[in-house]
């Protein structure tokens, strides 16, 4: 089974793809992050918007700060953010969707209008209203990020859980008198983990652009914590004089997405029971 998932991933190159961009992106914010030979923070007013040399290729801020460096920093801290945000919600929404689907009834009816009513509103309208009532910060950033993305979660878990809640193996279980917990985190989650995981891998990459669009309208990071929208804020201020400092960053946001939504959607493809059996032959 483990070999033919993992032939399944080599052989879908949508998936090999994102995931090998997607690991780049992290290698890059990790190790190249330490590895290189500047500081985030430190400033070099001599290197005042120097334009993009080898010595430093997203060229210098306004402060003489290397931009790539910062880029690096500022993607591990988005990632952190998104993925901690994500981890929170997904914990929450998938404890909610498997309470609905098990005990139904009012449970259901109750639960799920508050995650309807939470669907109504736009993601980043959300967002921004919640950041206002939590305030600035990092560990506010990804409360906010995990209150958006937990109904999407719940949904999903519940819907899911209904499926399998009535097959053979989860009634013996019951009949064989397993308490309600084990059955639903031992017996139901692992065979829905499948769509979660596609979800997980595309709410990362939307929780990094609401990390971003907070910390570019100064209702998120803060500096001088470098984040990559806090980047492409202070790019935006002195556009005209040192563009490279607002396309390269938003180039790098742009690649890392395109390495997660591809990813996610070659996990979707490979969830398919249809391109499964194919994928057998």
């Amino acid at each position: 089974m483990r070999a033919l998932r993992s032939t399944a991933l080599v052989r879908n190159r949508t998936a090999l793809a994102g995931a090998v961009v997607t690991l780049i992106v992290l290698l890059a914010i990790t190790l190249g992050a330490e590895l290189m030979p500047y500081s985030a923070v430190d400033m070099d007013f001599i290197n005042i918007l120097a334009a993009p040399t080898l010595a430093h290729p997203f060229g210098t801020d306004s402060f003489g700060r290397d931009v790539l460096t910062r880029v690096l920093y500022g993607g591990r801290v988005s990632f952190l953010v998104s993925g901690a945000g994500i981890a929170l919600g997904g914990a929450f929404g998938i404890a909610i969707g498997l309470a609905c689907a098990w005990y139904g009834r009012w449970t259901d009816a109750v639960l799920m209008r508050m995650v309807d009513l939470l669907f109504s509103f736009p993601s980043f309208v959300l967002a921004l209203f919640l950041m206002v009532v939590l305030g600035f910060g990092v560990g506010n950033v990804a409360i906010a990020i995990a209150l958006v993305y937990f109904p999407l979660f719940a949904r999903l878990a519940r819907n899911t859980a209904l499926l399998v809640k009535e097959e053979p193996y989860i009634q013996a279980a019951r009949l064989m008198g397993q308490p309600t917990r084990r059955i639903l985190f031992l017996e139901i989650l692992p065979n829905i983990g499948a769509p979660i995981l596609v979800q997980a891998s595309v709410g990362l990459a939307f929780g990094v652009v609401i990390e971003a669009g907070l910390s570019f309208l100064g209702l998120g990071v803060q500096p001088p914590t470098p984040s990559l929208g806090v980047i492409m804020a202070d790019g935006r201020e002195y556009f005209q004089r040192g563009p490279w400092v607002l396309t390269l960053s938003g180039l790098f946001i742009s690649i890392a997405l395109l390495g997660l939504n591809l990813l996610g959607d070659g996990l979707r493809d490979l969830t398919d029971p249809r391109l499964r059996e194919r994928l057998a032959t």
